[in-house]
């Protein structure tokens, strides 16, 4: 299959069945809403349930979250045509502006955010240690851009499967080197930790095993078919409720794990979340935008804004834990992200649908 035909296949026109509009997906945010509402609630009153789930992890990785995960991402990397990943190199533009975005522009507008909201906002409001402490936390996040549900996002807005795959693996590439380097000038420590056990598994889980297997189950699809990929379409059409269900799941737990944090301290949560939101919107602006004047492709755009926005919550908790404690302010900021992420994400999501028409088909 030629590159050509791949922009075809992400362009052209898709029904509703095809896209996946039923039920689910249709009312998605509202299915979300209830999922947080949910997961708040059953937190607060099965606490202990909910903490023996929690402590299901390795390496600051949950692994029924990376279960949940898995089940998400699992019809986009059946959808990898290994070809187009060949050819990515061939179409640049995409590329160049997620690893700028990523890389030069959103740690430090991060850390300029941080030091705005906690030092003039809301200085009245905070005691100024605790403000080091969420602006330390901050910074981690904007530090570390997402593995794992970026493929989420860019299934939902029907990205290019093989191309979004590319940004994913070249951004880890890069936060192995750089993200150490950036947080240590950013926060002023010399010396950074970089918890490796939890930057290789969630990689493993979340690109490496079910990209394999994807590629196994389409192989399979495309030798039963005769090289037919309406097989692959109509096989990851099957999977779809899977993949929606998997992430009202993962929001449930997320939101029920930090459930008495949030009843508890409801005003600190804001407040934290404040930046995070502004961050997320300017940094989506910026990048798909770019894209925009650019004339990338929106199979390839939307995705490519939704990277930079996205961020890599386990590394940036676990760095956190390492560096500032369990209970300190830079590990509750780094939970208010991932808090904060899944209802912003799913907004821009919407966004990026409602704007395809703005970008060029191919």
């Amino acid at each position: 299959m030629t590159g050509e035909s791949d922009f075809h296949m992400a362009s052209r026109p898709i029904d509703a069945r095809e896209a996946g509009l039923g039920l689910f997906e249709k009312w998605l945010s509202l299915w979300v809403g209830a999922a947080i509402l949910a997961g708040i609630v059953l937190g607060n009153i099965l606490p202990g349930a909910f903490a023996a789930l929690a402590g299901i992890e390795y390496a600051s990785v949950n692994l029924i979250v990376a279960v949940l995960i898995w089940a998400m991402i699992f019809p986009m990397m059946v959808a990898v045509d290994f070809g187009a990943v060949r050819r990515v190199g061939e179409r640049p533009k995409g590329l160049i502006i997620t690893l700028v975005v990523n890389w030069l522009i959103k740690p430090f507008t991060m850390a300029a955010l941080a030091v705005l909201f906690f030092e003039v906002f809301f200085a009245d409001l905070i005691a100024p240690a605790d403000a080091q402490q969420y602006i330390a936390g901050l910074i981690l996040l904007g530090a570390a851009p997402c593995t794992a549900m970026v493929f989420v996002w860019s299934q939902l807005t029907r990205g290019d499967p093989a191309y979004t795959l590319v940004q994913v693996a070249a951004n880890d590439l890069i936060m192995i080197i750089a993200f150490a380097p950036i947080v240590a000038l950013l926060l002023g420590v010399t010396d950074i930790a970089v918890p490796w056990e939890t930057l290789l598994l969630s990689v493993l889980l979340y690109v490496v095993v079910p990209l394999a297997a994807g590629a196994f189950v389409r192989s399979r699809l495309l030798s039963k078919s005769g090289g037919d990929e309406a097989a692959v379409s109509r096989f990851t059409h099957t999977l779809k409720p899977l993949s929606i269900i998997g992430l009202l799941l993962t929001v449930l737990l997320l939101f029920g794990f930090q459930a008495g944090t949030i009843v508890g301290n409801p005003l600190l949560i804001a407040l934290i979340a404040a930046p995070i939101v502004v961050q997320s919107y300017g940094i989506f602006v910026i990048a798909y935008a770019a894209a925009r004047v650019w004339r990338v492709p929106h199979a390839i755009a939307a995705p490519c804004a939704l990277i930079g926005t996205s961020n890599f919550f386990e590394l940036a908790v676990a760095v956190a834990i390492g560096l500032f404690g369990l209970g300190s302010g830079a590990a509750l900021a780094t939970v208010v992200g991932v808090l904060v992420e899944v209802p912003v994400m799913l907004s821009l999501v919407a966004i990026a649908n409602r704007t395809r028409d703005s970008f060029p088909a191919a």
